[in-house]
């Protein structure tokens, strides 16, 4: 019955009122994320749930001491079936899905076939989302380049490309946009506004990735002795019904966002309306035909298994939890411990600074949650989806643009980014750390988005 409370409690925090402090288990958790694979590996491998758990409790019991219990419990229920539990559903049906399906055939990785994939992958992403296109062609890629020395570059511009900037276009890319859409912003105005952009990034990721990658496959005698994967005559699709289900959690997703219903549940303070709570019954539905109705050759060939997500979905946990407080503390603007950085988006003359808003959505969805940052920069920039579109469309399209494309500056800055990392390492290759892979991010994203800055932003 206390969670069926008829909205005694409320999940909001007013991050006016709180202390830099509270974002310590969030800091914390994040540098776990960082440095115990390369401390601690044995230790990380084996517990890295219990680390997450722990931070999560390190915000959860101190907050709980000082605002109530009720307090927590309404912010703990709010991330978990607000936010959370819509999350990992979504990503499980499409891990599942897109597990069902096997490519069959031995592709051979040279830099024209990466390249084609990547491409491939780029254009998949805005249509069956970035996780959706990630979890489809992550382990074909990996299996054509199983007889190949280096493949960490391969899978680091596929998290670039695929996981991240491909899903710029439509709502059904990435989860930013698509609450973009449900604030009220038109379903092609993406495609529309930012498409010269998203063209200049995929189209010069796919160049330098080409250059590097066949700089790899002709000059560092990159071919192993021997093929890992035996040859096979021509390619196919095994388990390809889960073509007809993929096509059906995208119909869902879309539902959710066009179906508006009057009729919700409140539990402990937090609405759940009726056209997300049936997404997410029919998306575990159809997980669970997946699982029945693939063979368990196509699982078998395919090497599927439910340790990246585990991965994913501990992890996921503890931020979740901690990111509480400190997206509490953006949404106070001006008047939060994070006012500096809301006024540093505004010119002395009160217009948007649109080089600005571009940089620090960009820079906070590289570590935060990109969907909540678009959010608070949203309604920073004035909240209206029709003078947001119009009068100041280069606002939006920068808040866009920074939310999608800069969380690939981080494995955490966008979910399949953390997967395919997970599904790789699994597969035998050896990625980057998180910090390695700031170094990647560094060197090629950051240099791209200066100039896309200078051309789109001023």
């Amino acid at each position: 019955m206390l969670f069926l409370s008829s909205g005694a409690f409320a999940a909001d925090v007013d991050g006016a009122q709180l202390s830099v402090m509270w974002g310590v288990p969030f800091a914390g958790i994040l540098l776990s994320i960082a440095l115990m694979p390369l401390l601690v590996p044995q230790f990380w491998h084996h517990h890295y749930g219990k680390v997450a758990a722990a931070w999560g409790l390190a915000f959860l019991v101190p907050f709980a001491m000082v605002y109530g219990p009720a307090a927590a419990g309404a912010n703990t229920v709010h991330a978990l079936f607000a936010e959370y539990i819509p999350f990992i559903i979504l990503l499980t049906a499409l891990f599942t899905v897109s597990g069902g399906i096997f490519i069959r055939g031995n592709l051979h990785g040279s830099p024209g076939l990466n390249t084609a994939i990547l491409a491939i992958g780029a254009v998949l992403a805005s249509f069956m989302g970035t996780t959706g296109a990630s979890m489809l062609l992550i382990r074909p890629l990996i299996r054509a380049n199983d007889n190949r020395k280096h493949v960490a570059h391969v899978v680091v511009f596929f998290i670039f490309i695929v996981s991240n900037a491909g899903g710029s276009l439509t709502p059904l890319g990435d989860p930013p946009l698509f609450l973009g859409f449900l604030k009220g912003v038109d379903f092609f105005w993406t495609i529309k506004t930012i498409f010269p952009e998203t063209l200049f990034l995929v189209g010069s990721l796919l160049l330098i990735f080409f250059a590097l990658d066949s700089w790899f496959y002709y000059r560092r005698e990159e071919v192993l002795p021997q093929d890992p994967t035996p040859d096979s005559r021509g390619v196919g699709f095994d388990g390809a019904i889960n073509f007809w289900l993929l096509a059906a959690v995208v119909g869902l997703v879309l539902m959710s966002g066009f179906w508006k219903s009057p009729v919700s549940f409140n539990i402990y303070g937090t609405e759940v309306g009726l056209p997300g709570l049936l997404r997410d019954v029919g998306l575990v539905a159809l997980t669970i035909l997946s699982l029945k109705i693939t063979p368990a050759k196509v699982h078998e060939d395919n090497q599927f298994g439910w340790g990246p997500m585990a991965e994913v979905a501990k992890l996921f946990a503890g931020i979740f939890l901690t990111i509480i407080p400190v997206i509490a503390m953006l949404k106070a603007g001006v008047n939060g411990p994070f006012g500096a950085v809301v006024q540093a988006v505004t010119q002395p003359d009160g217009s948007p600074d649109v080089m600005m808003y571009f940089w620090i959505t960009g820079a906070l969805s590289s570590f935060l949650d990109n969907a909540p940052t678009y959010l608070v920069f949203f309604n920073t920039a004035g909240g209206d989806p029709k003078v947001l579109m119009t009068t100041l469309a280069p606002t939006l399209a920068a808040i866009s643009a920074g939310a999608v494309f800069m969380g690939a500056n981080t494995y955490i800055g966008n979910a399949p980014n953390l997967m395919v990392k997970a599904i790789a390492e699994d597969r035998g290759v050896k990625m980057p750390s998180f910090f390695g892979y700031m170094l990647w991010s560094g060197a090629v994203l950051i240099p791209l988005f200066v100039v896309m800055s200078f051309i789109w932003f001023k």
